[in-house]
C-alpha cells in the first residue's frame, strides 16, 4: 500500500481551482485501488496536507497520469505559493480502533500479501 502526501501553501484559489480540485478528488475516489484520504491544515504556518491512500502504485500512477491532474500541475503557480509531494510505501498501520481512518482494520498480513503480489521481499 502507498500514500501520496501533497503539502502546499495557499496563494489564490478561484472558481477554476475549486472546480478542478473537486474533479481530481472525484477521479481519485473512483479509481480502483483508492483507499481513502485525509486533510490537515497547520494553524501555525498555514500549510495544508492532503494524504491519499492507495492499494497499489499503479492505482496512484493512474491518478497522476489523468489529464485533470496534469493540467493542475501546469497551473499550480497560479494557485499555490509552493508545494511538496511525498510518495511512500506503507509498512504497517495500527491503532485502537476508536477513530475512523482509511487503513483502520487492515492487518499486517495484508501489507505483506501486497508486497508479495508486487514481487517485493519482506521488508522487516
Amino acid at each position: 500500500m502507498y500514500t501520496s502526501t501533497f503539502t502546499f501553501a495557499k496563494r489564490n484559489f478561484d472558481e477554476e481551482f475549486h472546480a478542478l480540485d473537486e474533479l481530481i478528488a472525484r477521479v481519485a475516489r473512483s479509481t480502483p485501488g483508492y483507499l481513502g484520504e485525509e486533510s490537515w491544515e497547520n494553524a501555525s504556518n498555514g500549510l495544508v496536507s492532503n494524504v491519499y491512500y492507495w492499494e497499489t502504485m499503479e492505482a496512484l500512477q493512474s491518478l497522476m497520469k489523468h489529464p485533470a491532474h496534469a493540467f493542475a500541475k501546469q497551473r499550480q503557480q497560479q494557485w499555490l505559493a509552493g508545494y511538496q509531494v511525498v510518495i511512500a510505501q506503507v509498512l504497517e498501520s495500527y491503532g485502537d480502533g476508536r477513530i475512523v481512518h482509511p487503513l483502520a482494520g487492515r492487518r499486517r498480513d495484508e501489507f505483506d500479501a501486497q508486497d508479495a503480489k508486487a514481487g517485493r521481499a519482506d521488508r522487516r
